[in-house]
């Protein structure tokens, strides 16, 4: 496998192999707040205000490129709706690049520089930061999992990307949303594609399947 080179690669997708979550690549990632509050503040005209919390989970984020070398983001691949973020984590030279290949979790441990321990982390700085505000110790603000994919060819990259970058202007047909008038059409073509991209390799055949970020909440 090539490793990560953010010159020849910038926004291309990188095949993976197995389920080994430190591997150089794309993922895609979904989180939800806890029952689906909407916490991070609300779509006018499109676009999304964020308050207080959101502006914390935005940072926080962005914070985890600063302080993981092997992880590269993106502002136009990633939004804070009001109930949930979406976002792609560039893994660049991976932690398991020098070892065999080895389970993202292991008997409840988390592995460094995996893609679960990363979104436990920043789970977590959320959680710390939202509560003190608020005065809400040990108050959960996420779901205990999340969803990702791991992103194969360059098809399903752009579908991502376009999904990210529209998601406020579409959210009177989201998924998350309560009050959602009907269902997402582009929400359901992406679902096909990313379900064609898991296929890609018959080795790589997947479910996306949801993780278990507990400890994050």
């Amino acid at each position: 496998m090539t490793p990560y080179n953010p010159d020849r690669h910038h926004r291309r997708s990188i095949r993976l192999r197995g389920y080994d979550y430190t591997q150089p690549g794309a993922y895609f990632v979904t989180i939800c707040t806890h029952e689906r509050a909407p916490l991070f503040g609300r779509v006018v005209d499109g676009e999304m205000v964020l308050n207080e919390f959101g502006e914390i989970v935005r940072e926080e984020w962005f914070k985890t490129a600063e302080i993981r070398p092997y992880v590269v983001l993106h502002p136009d691949e990633f939004v804070v709706m009001p109930n949930h973020i979406h976002g792609i984590i560039w893994m660049k030279i991976g932690v398991g690049a020098r070892r065999r290949r080895a389970p993202t979790e292991r008997f409840g441990q988390p592995v460094p520089g995996s893609i679960p321990t990363i979104v436990r982390s920043f789970k977590s700085a959320v959680t710390k930061r939202i509560n003190a505000l608020r005065g809400t110790p040990g108050a959960p603000v996420w779901q205990r999992n999340y969803y990702e994919h791991i992103i194969r060819t360059e098809r399903a990259l752009h579908a991502i990307r376009r999904y990210i970058i529209d998601n406020p202007w579409r959210w009177h047909l989201d998924r998350y949303n309560p009050a959602a008038v009907g269902p997402d059409p582009q929400a359901r073509e992406l679902w096909r594609l990313l379900q064609a991209d898991g296929r890609t390799r018959p080795e790589d055949a997947r479910k996306d399947q949801p993780h278990d970020a507990e400890g994050g909440r």
